[in-house]
């Protein structure tokens, strides 16, 4: 009798195994829905609303430049800005103005061609000839800080020409 009795309790007991198998299987159902349908305490958005930008997300359109800033590019071992990017920088300089909070660092690139010395230098002269550009073009210097990556951080690993020619230049980066 006593083994009817535990086989009968554990019998019993699998009947009781059963019912919690919905409950848990619901359950994550349940978690799985809650983020999609429920809000956050102290907020009024939905989770299912998509997150906002954060206000310091840009774009990079080309280069490494913040969009929808662009790159200017320069000639071998030049630093002048060249007459077919003057409306780059143009552009660069409208978009600064319409952007009055904004600050941006303009980063001097060259190709791998010359001494690592030499094309920190010729990086640096290349962003202060675009930072002396956009001073006479009516932005405020404050607003601008420059700094050389010489040949360190190119876009293009080729070693043809296409590839130098995309290396030589000033990327215009808002900070964040």
């Amino acid at each position: 009798m006593s083994f009817l009795l535990l086989a009968g309790g554990c019998s019993q007991h699998k009947i009781q195994s059963t019912p919690p198998s919905p409950a848990v299987s619901a359950a994550p159902t349940a978690q799985h829905e809650a983020p999609t349908v429920t809000t956050p305490p102290g907020t009024e958005e939905s989770l299912n609303t998509p997150a906002p930008t954060p206000v310091h997300s840009f774009t990079i359109l080309e280069g490494r430049t913040t969009g929808p800033m662009l790159p200017v590019y320069f000639n071998f071992d030049r630093s002048n800005i060249r007459k077919d990017q003057i409306s780059r920088i143009e552009g660069n300089a409208q978009y600064l103005r319409q952007n009055t909070q904004a600050t941006i660092v303009v980063q001097g690139n060259c190709d791998e061609r010359g001494t690592s010395e030499y094309n920190m230098a010729l990086g640096e002269r290349r962003a202060q000839s675009a930072k002396r550009y956009l001073i006479n073009l009516g932005i405020n210097p404050e607003r601008i800080t420059t700094i050389s990556f010489g040949e360190e951080k190119p876009l293009n690993f080729g070693h043809d020409e296409l590839a130098w020619s995309q290396n030589r230049r000033d990327d215009f980066v808002q900070n964040r």
